[in-house]
This record gives C-alpha cells, sequence and structure tokens, in this order.
C-alpha cells in the first residue's frame, strides 16, 4: 500500500514495476543486472477518489501521458529495492503536488512614494541626455 495521506491509498496491485537495465556509468554491473525500475500507474483505472484523478489529469507534467498513464523511471541507485521505494516516493510526491490548490494571487499596486522616485529618476535621467549633443559656440 503507498499512503498518500489518512483516507487515500494506493494498493500495489494498481502499481506496475519493470525491471531494465540502467544507463549510464557503472561498469559490468550496469551491463548484467536489471536494475533500474519503471513504475506505470493507470490514473483511469485507479481507485484514486474522482478529485484526485480530474487533478491529476489536468496536472501539467511530461510523466503524465495523455492516456492518463503515468511513467516514471528510478536508476539512481544499484539496488532495484532502493529504485523501486524511490519510484513509489516520486508517484506520492507527483499525486500530493497535483492536488494541493494554489490561493489566487492579489495584484498589489505600487505605493505612492516609489511612482514619485521613480518619476523624479526619469526626470533626472532626461536631464542629462538633453545635455548631451552637439556643443554651439
Amino acid at each position: 500500500m503507498l499512503y498518500i495521506s489518512n483516507s487515500v491509498t494506493i494498493p500495489e496491485s494498481e502499481i506496475e514495476f519493470s525491471a531494465i537495465r540502467a544507463q549510464g556509468a557503472g561498469g559490468q554491473n550496469v551491463n548484467k543486472v536489471s536494475t533500474a525500475v519503471h513504475l506505470r500507474f493507470d490514473i483511469k483505472a485507479s481507485s484514486l477518489p474522482a478529485f484526485y484523478k480530474e487533478r491529476l489529469l489536468h496536472f501539467n507534467d511530461q510523466r503524465i501521458s495523455k492516456e492518463g498513464v503515468v511513467i516514471i523511471k528510478a536508476q539512481s541507485h544499484r539496488s532495484k529495492e532502493k529504485n523501486r521505494e524511490e519510484a513509489l516516493a516520486r508517484l506520492k510526491e507527483l499525486i500530493i503536488s497535483a492536488t494541493k490548490i494554489q490561493k489566487p494571487r492579489k495584484p498589489t499596486r505600487p505605493t505612492r512614494s516609489s511612482q514619485k522616485k521613480r518619476l523624479e529618476s526619469k526626470e533626472k535621467r532626461g536631464r542629462i541626455k538633453a545635455l548631451r549633443g552637439r556643443v554651439d559656440d
């Protein structure tokens, strides 16, 4: 079971793991042993609440395919078990970040003194530039 919150859990049967060979450096071990893990999680077929499913399907993340399948590849550790744990942690993090509701930003206005300072600096810069130019004797 993957615990997302107190009331939301994902059974292990809904998460599909497949072992693959890791990329990059690692000597002979990387060529022989399949330690990297591909995690696949189908959002539409899962037992997640409707709110979670809707938020995940509309979440803009490259790990979520158009068909609604989350694909996570973990290969940073040398053991398959640690890569599996990391993939599960990343899935949990993705689900939590997709369901967080950000409060709307309240636009602020510049203060009167900051507007005054800005206009004074523009005037000063304009006077400096006006003094440049051809000097007539």
